[in-house]
Order: structure tokens, then C-alpha cells, then sequence
């Protein structure tokens, strides 16, 4: 791979704004939920670029692509969560439009990445 560094990789960047996001969008969510539904969504977005990050840095190909494929479940996850807490009305119109466009710009991410690591090898 020539990239030396995850840091380089956009799917990365957007992952990690991703997570940025998250946390300030659940700022704003009940006390009750700083243990349930906040926490998890936290968790879940953080696991997205982190997979990103350790996969690159494994030996092969194949592993990357598997850690892609975690980090492409944990956006799932984030998905879902932020349609639940929607549900909920614990987001604002706005924040659940930048958390949707955000999340489908990583998801368009993870599979070019993948995509192209799959044609390469």
C-alpha cells in the first residue's frame, strides 16, 4: 500500500469528523442516556475510524479489507442509532440531515476503498 500513514486515507478524515459530530450531537441528549444510547452511539462512530486505522496497519490486504468490513458494520451501527434517537427526539432536523450526509459520505468511502483494494489484488 503506498500510503504510509492512516491519517492520509479520507474514508480516516471523514471518519474521525464523524466521531466529532457524534459527540456533539449527543451533548444535547438526556441525562438518562449518557449510559445507554449516547454512550453506544459514541462507541459505535469512534469504532469507525479506529478500525480504518489498525487495518491499514496490518500486514496484508485481506486484513485491511476485514477491518474495513468492521468499520463499514460500526457505521451501521451509527445508522441506526442516530434513526433511533431521531425516534426519540433527541436531534434536531439539522443535526439528523448532517449526521445522515456525513455517515453515507463515509459508507460511499469504505466501499470505494474496498472496491479498489479488491481490483488491485
Amino acid at each position: 500500500m503506498a500510503l504510509r500513514d492512516y491519517t492520509q486515507l479520507v474514508v480516516w478524515q471523514k471518519g474521525m469528523d464523524l466521531v466529532e459530530l457524534v459527540y456533539r450531537c449527543t451533548e444535547g441528549f438526556p441525562r438518562k442516556e449518557i449510559f445507554g444510547l449516547a454512550s453506544q452511539l459514541r462507541r459505535a462512530a469512534v469504532a469507525i475510524p479506529s478500525n480504518i486505522a489498525e487495518g491499514q496497519g496490518r500486514q496484508t490486504t485481506r486484513d485491511f479489507l476485514n477491518f474495513l468490513s468492521i468499520a463499514r458494520g460500526s457505521l451501521q451501527e451509527v445508522e441506526t442509532q442516530v434513526l433511533i434517537a431521531g425516534r426519540l427526539n433527541y436531534l434536531s432536523d439539522q443535526q439528523n440531515l448532517e449526521l445522515a450526509t456525513l455517515s453515507a459520505e463515509v459508507g460511499r468511502l469504505l466501499n470505494g476503498l474496498s472496491k479498489s483494494l479488491t481490483t488491485s489484488h
